[in-house]
């Protein structure tokens, strides 16, 4: 059974500074690093180091060649990603990072927003029902590949993150799995018992709402509520850890887990990924987890 991972793939620029610049300032920074990034890369990277068969569904500039690399290293299927030749960039992050360690963050979709309907199409012309498509909110076509992957008898997954007018407009009601954390869930529902009007407005979901360092709560169609409590770590580095749940929840539902023994899964896994520092070098292997 094979998950499809509609994912951004993103170059971070992190740029150290002893204050944020202000307009009409110029001055240099202490320190610059580059890394891999982006929701959907680091999905998929946590995916294939937990031993799934993972494609990743996605789009770089000839600049991301790269990060097409790292990823079929740690094992992902990355033929279902374009590298375009047109000049459109590899989706990137401008980040600031002041002596506090606050940052300030600007996202340039890029190649990341040029994934069209016929790339998804193509990508999952070889899907199979059961199959996984597995999306979140940092690329185009995302509704387009719900409805496609509903129609091969998929099953789909979705952290509809980050939250924006977009993510408002998806078709969430085709979701088999969503994964939403409290502010995500707050954003969606505008209630103040979000879980119970997620679970009333998706009645066919499966609903998993993260609460940080409080844990987890999830409910099958017709189930009880769960909760798993977040694991006693020290925390260093909480980057990937969204990304790491949300990859292990589907890692392990794919192998045929119920939901509480999916989200176990995902809380080790997360849990383990908050005690290192950066985004892929926290992601855990299935030995660890």
């Amino acid at each position: 059974m094979k998950i499809h991972n509609l994912g951004s793939i993103n170059i971070d620029f992190v740029y150290s500074l002893e204050h944020f610049v202000k307009p009409g300032e110029t001055i240099a920074c202490a320190g610059f690093a580059k890394f891999a990034g982006g929701k959907g890369f680091n999905q998929s990277t946590a995916l294939a180091r937990a031993g799934a068969d993972v494609a990743h569904i996605g789009a770089v500039g000839s600049d991301g060649a790269w990060l097409v690399d790292a990823l079929a290293k740690d094992g992902a299927d990355v033929s279902r990603i374009s590298v375009l030749g047109d000049g459109t960039p590899t989706g990137h992050a401008i980040i600031q990072v002041d002596k506090q360690g606050q940052n300030c963050i600007i996202i340039e979709s890029g190649a990341n927003g040029a994934i069209t309907e016929a790339m998804v199409d193509a990508a999952l012309s070889n899907a199979a029902p059961g199959d996984w498509l597995l999306a979140q909110n940092e690329t185009s076509s995302i509704a387009h590949a719900m409805r496609c992957a509903k129609a091969r008898g998929m099953r789909v997954a979705i952290n509809p993150a980050p939250m924006n007018a977009a993510a408002l407009s998806l078709p969430l009601e085709l979701a088999d799995v969503l994964i939403v954390n409290e502010t995500e869930s707050a954003e969606l529902t505008k209630c103040e018992n979000a879980f119970d009007a997620l679970r009333e407005r998706y009645p066919n979901a499966t609903i998993v709402l993260t609460l940080g360092g409080d844990g987890v709560m999830a409910a099958a169609p017709g189930g009880g509520v769960l909760t798993c409590g977040a694991l006693p770590v020290e925390v260093v580095d909480t980057t990937a850890a969204g990304d790491c749940f949300n990859a292990a929840v589907a890692v392990a539902l794919t192998e045929g887990s119920d939901i509480h023994a999916a989200v176990r899964f995902a809380c080790a896994a997360a849990s383990l990924s908050v005690t290192r520092l950066g985004a892929q070098p926290s992601l855990p292997k299935r030995g660890e987890v």
